[in-house]
């Protein structure tokens, strides 16, 4: 692969992270740099080590990974929007309940994990080519780094027009990430 597939791939796998990341920052109440970059790190991290972990399967496991990783995906992403939007419904019964400065770290990792399966089933394909997966990887975690980073500081825009809708907002695009890898699998 040369390097602007690579740029072209790492980027379009970081569009998940970075709509769930918008998704994330708006539900924050006026989230600092420091929660985008952590944020953006947790989110990185987990997409640079799924390409490897699906090379690895790749190599192991090739036909059990494609066809129940769009499924754990959707399962994964459904559930945590539809806590999303049950929690933002919630709020607006509670009057003035507090948006919280930072999400819990488990919960950044599992939404992280959920939007990166797409990038383990890529590393599966990529088990079969002759690249080298580690930068290829490296590029995919760094371009989730920087967009996720960068969904949470436009969350932090998007979320003080959309008030307590914001949560319930997040939780739909969740879902609709969700749908979106379940129907490109099926559409394929």
């Amino acid at each position: 692969m040369n390097l602007s597939a690579t740029l072209l791939l790492a980027f379009g796998m970081s569009m998940d992270a970075f709509a769930a990341s918008i998704g994330k920052g708006a539900t924050l109440h006026k989230p600092k740099f420091s929660e985008a970059l952590r944020t953006g790190l947790i989110f990185g991290v987990i997409e640079t080590l799924t390409p490897l972990i699906g090379w690895g399967l790749g190599l192991l496991a090739t036909k059990f990974v494609l066809e129940w990783n769009h499924w754990i995906a959707f399962v994964l992403l459904v559930f945590l929007g539809g806590r999303m939007v049950l929690e933002g419904i919630r709020g607006d019964d509670d009057g003035e309940a507090e948006t919280p400065h930072r999400h819990g770290f488990w919960l950044l990792v599992t939404t992280a994990i959920a939007t990166s399966l797409d990038a383990m089933a890529v590393g599966v394909g990529l088990a079969f080519l002759q690249v080298n997966i580690v930068a290829t990887a490296l590029a995919i975690g760094c371009t989730t780094f920087i967009m996720s980073t960068v969904g949470i500081m436009i969350g932090r825009f998007i979320g003080p027009m959309l008030g307590k809708r914001a949560e319930i907002l997040g939780g739909i695009v969740l879902i609709g990430i969700g749908a979106q890898i379940l129907w490109s699998h099926f559409a394929a």
